[in-house]
This record gives C-alpha cells, sequence and structure tokens, in this order.
C-alpha cells in the first residue's frame, strides 16, 4: 500500500485525498487547520504550517511517505496580492521546506498549480507557452513549481478554475455561489469579460490520482474543454434552475477584487492526449455538469457524466498519530463574499 502526504485539507485536498483513499492508499492529510469539510471526513491528520521547515521535517518523517501531494493554501487570490509575502511565505517557502524533508526519499512529488502563472493576453494557454505570472499568487505558485521540478520525481498539474458543490468550505466556489442564490432567484454580480475553462473537482482528483501513479515529470494542464465568460455561465446555471438569466447582470472587471485576476484564466495540454494514464479521463463539460449537479442533493453530488464508481475503500489506517492539538490559528480565514473572495 502507498503511503501519501497530502499538504493541505481544503476542498481539493480532501477530494484528492478521498480518492486516494477509496483506490487503498494509505492516505494523511497535513495542514494549518484540522479538515472540515464533508470530502475530509474519515481521513487522518497531522498538524503543519509548510512555512515552518522544522513542522514540516516532523510530519514527513513521521508518515515517511511514498508520495506527496502539495494542494496547500491560501488560494484566495484577492488576499495574496494584498499580502504577497505571506503568499510567497507559504507557496513558494513551503514548497522549499518541502523538497529538503524529502531529500533522501524516494517520494514522488505532485505540486497542483494555476492558471494564474500566465498574463492572460492568450485566449488559453498550454505547457510551453511561457510563464509571466498575472499576480502574486501567480509569483508564488510559479516559484513553487520551480522548487519542486528542480527536486526531482516532480510533476506540476495546472488547474483552471476548479468547480463543484462547496456548501461546507470557507470559501465556497463559483459555481457554489451562483447555484445558491440563482435557485432562490436571488441576483448575482458577475465580472465582465472574465473567461475560464472550468474543470470539475471530480477531474482535478481523477487526474491527480492516475499522474501520481506515473513516470511523468514535469508540467501537465488541466482544463475543462469549454472556454467562456463567467457571465454566461452564470446564465447557463439560471437557465438550468429555470430561473431568470437576467438575474446575472456584468458589472466591469476592473472595479472588483476580481482586477488581479488574468482576463484569460484557460488552459489547454499539448501532453495529456499522449499519457495512456490519462486515457478514459476526459474532462466533463461545465455545461453537463451543471446539470448533474443540480440535479443532484449537494450533500451527495453526481459525478462528472463519464465517471465509473471508484474501487471499494480498502486503505487501512497508518501507524501514525493524528491525535495531535488542533492547530487553531486562522490568519488565512477569509469571509465569504461573492465576488470578491471567491476563486
Amino acid at each position: 500500500m502507498t503511503r501519501v502526504l497530502v499538504f493541505g485539507s481544503g476542498y481539493i485536498a480532501g477530494h484528492v485525498g478521498t480518492r486516494l483513499s477509496r483506490l487503498g492508499h494509505g492516505v494523511v492529510l497535513g495542514s494549518r487547520r484540522r479538515p472540515r469539510t464533508p470530502e475530509t471526513r474519515g481521513l487522518r491528520w497531522l498538524p503543519v504550517d509548510v512555512a515552518d521547515p522544522g513542522q514540516v521535517r516532523t510530519v514527513v518523517d513521521a508518515v515517511r511517505p511514498d508520495a506527496v501531494v502539495a494542494a496547500h493554501g491560501p488560494s484566495d487570490i484577492t488576499w495574496c496580492e494584498a499580502d504577497p509575502a505571506g503568499a510567497a511565505a507559504v507557496h513558494a517557502a513551503g514548497a522549499r521546506h518541502v523538497v529538503s524533508a524529502l531529500a533522501g526519499r524516494t517520494a514522488r512529488t505532485l505540486l497542483i498549480s494555476t492558471d494564474n502563472v500566465f498574463a492572460g493576453h492568450a485566449d488559453s494557454c498550454t505547457e510551453s507557452d511561457p510563464t509571466a505570472p498575472a499576480n502574486a499568487y501567480g509569483r508564488a505558485k510559479l516559484a513553487a513549481e520551480t522548487a519542486y521540478l528542480a527536486g526531482g520525481d516532480a510533476l506540476v498539474l495546472r488547474v483552471s478554475l476548479v468547480y463543484g458543490w462547496d456548501r461546507a468550505g470557507l470559501r465556497p466556489n463559483f459555481f457554489t455561489t451562483c447555484a445558491e442564490r440563482l435557485s432562490v432567484g436571488a441576483p448575482v454580480a458577475v465580472p465582465d469579460q472574465h473567461w475560464n475553462t472550468p474543470v470539475l473537482i471530480d477531474d482535478v482528483a481523477a487526474w491527480t490520482t492516475a499522474l501520481l501513479d506515473s513516470p511523468h515529470t514535469g508540467v501537465v494542464h488541466l482544463g475543462g474543454p469549454r472556454r467562456l465568460s463567467r457571465v454566461r455561465w452564470a446564465r447557463h446555471i439560471a437557465t438550468t434552475y429555470g430561473v431568470d438569466p437576467a438575474l446575472v447582470t456584468a458589472v466591469p472587471q476592473g472595479d472588483t477584487a476580481y482586477a488581479c485576476r488574468p482576463r484569460n484564466a484557460c488552459l489547454h495540454s499539448e501532453r495529456a492526449a499522449h499519457l495512456p494514464e490519462l486515457r478514459g479521463l476526459a474532462p466533463v463539460d461545465v455545461f453537463a455538469a451543471d446539470a448533474a449537479l443540480i440535479a443532484a442533493p449537494a450533500e451527495h453530488p453526481a459525478p462528472g457524466p463519464h465517471r465509473t464508481p471508484d474501487t471499494p475503500d480498502t486503505a487501512a489506517a497508518l501507524n501514525t498519530d493524528a491525535s495531535a492539538t488542533l492547530d487553531a490559528s486562522a490568519a488565512f480565514d477569509a469571509p465569504v463574499v461573492f465576488g470578491r473572495d471567491q476563486p
């Protein structure tokens, strides 16, 4: 059985950890805050601040991982722009601390990175396009990419805007916030001319799991098959609910905290079609996923239309003490305010 240490306990980390566990891997989440979301229920946890090299080394020594997934925050792009030093301390320095702690081990690493490493001038970017970070978050993530790739057996998975039901999260994603408001006929204001290739959380977990158990290194992009504006997406969610799409109004991106985001936050891949591990894992179209998600209760979200059930959860508990004291620091907590803090 493979031991996997996942740095992070948020939306992406929880889904990745759960999928790995169902496939029979022993999973430990490491984060500053105790996991609170349904996706992390049943997963083991150890407190660790990746900005502290001593804590990182202690957790690595305790878990003795065969593989590491880096999915830690903060992912609040607005927060990172206001505190670039704080963003660098967690993402860039944190990556160096993980690489240092893994030195001499044979652990494979996979970093989940971002489309914000690009300026956003092109309609969409692929792995060979030159990076030019649009903001402090993108700069911190690009530095983390450099650190992990220099460490050896590592792969960077850059993902576009991730969505799915996330009602229990600290910062519900764009789909969740729009769906909750529009389902009750509440208006939604959305930045105009802001383009994404949204990717379903199930696809992020599936690709992460497949690529973690592969020999590939370097960078791979994961974006959804449809490039669309957030305004069009929100209006499609409204139509799917059967409410007036005029409830969605467009506001200038430059007048909102979305101003620091790249206008085009879109990804496509030159590599994915050539990787056998990704066969059968084509990303779900966002409009199809909207319908599937809205048709299912949020407590039991439907998988993407092409998904097949995971194998039963046969993971045994790791011989690791996860009863450590809760790290109650809330330095990276952010209020949920639509149009400001959502990804």
